[in-house]
């Protein structure tokens, strides 16, 4: 389903989709970040996607004018995987409310490999 919003000038819809590659575009410009990776079980549990998968690593659940971003994503090996998630809370929270006027209510970083940069 989407996001819905009607004001005085008419009606904007925005799609899940579309709030998923924001928030996966904005997660992996994070430095510490190496990746996206896939969210199902089925791909490979730390695949890296490439820049044209970058909505398949986001889960976005839109629940009573709230959206939830769940982002499944993989860390570069030397870095503290706590402030690279808290970063990329922090960075997809501001710019996902700031394109989209939705109110994000949580996001959710799921680490799901570190990988060693090259």
């Amino acid at each position: 389903m989407g996001k819905e919003i009607i004001n005085h000038l008419g009606k904007i819809e925005i799609s899940e989709e579309v709030i998923s590659t924001i928030a996966g575009a904005t997660a992996v410009e994070c430095y510490g970040l190496v990746g996206m990776a896939s969210r199902k079980i089925t791909d490979g549990v730390a695949d890296l996607l490439g820049r044209e998968n970058l909505a398949r690593g986001v889960v976005v659940t839109i629940q009573d004018n709230e959206v939830i971003i769940d982002l499944y994503i993989i860390v570069g090996y030397g870095v503290k995987i706590s402030e690279v998630a808290a970063s990329v809370m922090e960075r997809v929270r501001y710019t996902t409310e700031k394109l989209t006027g939705l109110n994000v209510s949580q996001v959710n970083v799921n680490v799901k490999g570190v990988r060693v940069l090259e």
